[in-house]
């Protein structure tokens, strides 16, 4: 079984890439992004959802890798209808079920966990 590697022991990224850990998006951009309203992924973050980096003056920086899973998060609750609560129970049971190869069910084969952290 393959063991986790912690942010700081990832490899670096490809020449010109920052790589899916490095804090790069604000609050403001990360929303424009995902078509939503801030306030939205500050309720994110309250639920410890998804929880951005923060700069040395508390701004917060979203990462490649927050953005794949709020994209997740809005294919769940939009397109499955899976409330907030349900959200995370079913990114951890995905997450489970992928990490020891196992297919999801019909109904989630769209959602995709390869890129989140448990």
């Amino acid at each position: 079984m393959a063991e986790r590697v912690s942010r700081q022991q990832r490899p670096a990224a490809a020449a010109g890439q920052p790589g899916l850990d490095k804090p790069i998006y604000t609050i403001s951009v990360a929303s424009e992004i995902l078509e939503t309203h801030p306030r939205t992924l500050m309720m994110y973050e309250n639920m410890s959802l998804v929880v951005p980096q923060r700069t040395a003056t508390n701004r917060r920086r979203y990462s490649q890798r927050d953005i794949f899973k709020l994209q997740t998060i809005q294919n769940l609750t939009r397109n499955h209808g899976v409330n907030l609560t349900g959200v995370r129970y079913v990114l951890s049971l995905m997450k489970l079920l992928h990490d020891h190869g196992v297919q999801p069910p019909d109904g989630l084969r769209d959602i995709d966990v390869s890129q989140l952290e448990a």
